[in-house]
């Protein structure tokens, strides 16, 4: 006698008990994420309330920093963080770029792989290290050059102005550019050691992104008699653009919470930012210098919210970042 054919299972008995395991655990991993999160703006906002209660909005605008008479301001530390991060990213975007394209583009197998390994391995080195490097190497070779500065006879002029100006806590175009010290640690090295950390990993993200665009489409651009030039401006980067971008603003959040490598160069003042080449501080030196220090309540909770300003601030840019990045993302991949 023939027995009737039985009917496959359904999808839903398919799904095996590890299945919906695997799901509830997956989500609760997913979910600790936005519970860190959450806590840890529920913590920071807690401390930093009395502060806030005390300063109001004016804790954001206010120059001054002073625990010595109460007052705290975070203006030029924002000020800071924001001149630090950005002129290092536009210095370090083209040539992460550039080094992006001779690995993925120019180079021949056997010098892009150790070319490629030497940039990622920039970003492995530990931060102390990059500021060890900038205090007994590059520190030196900018101490010289505003030495030889202050002594040549024909920038007295500009100096005495300079300096009038700076008594004053003004300061203009011309002056900013104008040594403040003789010393070599200040804002510019900041910049200076924060464009060396950052751009390993603009580097990295471009290349991966360039060697993954299809090859059909350069292909295509050689076909129709474009140069090596062509091919790249027209078909490789307009393709990689979104990933190039995601990778600068991963090297921004780095470069917006480094902190012991530009504490270490910065030179931790507060005052407002008179030359490029003067001492300054930046919301996570503040942070590393102060926080151990800071005994008072009041003084401890302004410096934790430079904290919860430094997390809305690196929110604020991953939001942005994601907008842009949604709408330079070409259509088809998306």
């Amino acid at each position: 006698m023939i027995e009737p054919a039985r009917r496959p299972p359904s999808r839903g008995a398919l799904s095996s008990q590890g299945d919906r395991v695997f799901q509830i655990l997956i989500l609760a991993l997913a979910s600790i994420i936005v519970l860190i999160f959450l806590l840890s703006l529920y913590q920071l906002g807690k401390e930093s309330l009395p502060a806030l209660q005390r300063f109001g909005f004016r804790f954001f605008t206010e120059r001054t920093w002073n625990p010595v008479a109460g007052t705290y301001g975070a203006a030029t530390m924002i000020m800071g963080t924001l001149l630090t991060s950005l002129v290092a990213l536009l210095i370090s975007v083209p040539l992460a770029v550039a080094s992006a394209l001779f690995v993925a583009e120019y180079a021949p197998k056997w010098l892009a792989n150790p070319v490629g390994y030497l940039i990622e391995l920039l970003a492995a080195v530990p931060s102390v290290v990059y500021g060890l490097w900038a205090l007994f190497v590059i520190a030196p070779i900018l101490g010289k050059w505003q030495t030889a500065f202050f002594l040549n006879p024909d920038n007295v002029g500009i100096i005495t102005r300079c300096n009038e100006l700076w008594a004053n806590q003004q300061t203009n175009l011309q002056c900013f550019f104008v040594p403040s010290g003789a010393g070599g640690r200040g804002l510019a090295l900041a910049i200076i050691i924060l464009t060396v950390m950052i751009l390993p990993y603009t580097a990295s993200v471009a290349r991966d992104v360039i060697r993954l665009v299809p090859a059909d489409q350069r292909e295509a651009m050689y076909a129709l008699g474009a140069t090596k030039w062509e091919v790249i401006s027209r078909a490789i980067l307009p393709y990689a653009r979104a990933g190039i971008l995601g990778g600068v603003i991963l090297a921004l959040g780095r470069a917006l919470g480094e902190t012991l490598a530009v504490a270490m160069v910065i030179g931790d003042s507060q005052e407002i930012l008179k030359s490029l080449w003067g001492n300054a501080s930046t919301m996570a030196s503040v942070i590393a210098n102060q926080f151990g220090d800071a005994q008072e309540t009041l003084h401890r909770s302004s410096v934790v919210a430079l904290g919860l300003s430094l997390f809305f601030l690196s929110v604020i840019v991953n939001y942005v970042a994601r907008l842009i990045i949604a709408r330079l993302t070409p259509k088809g991949i998306q």
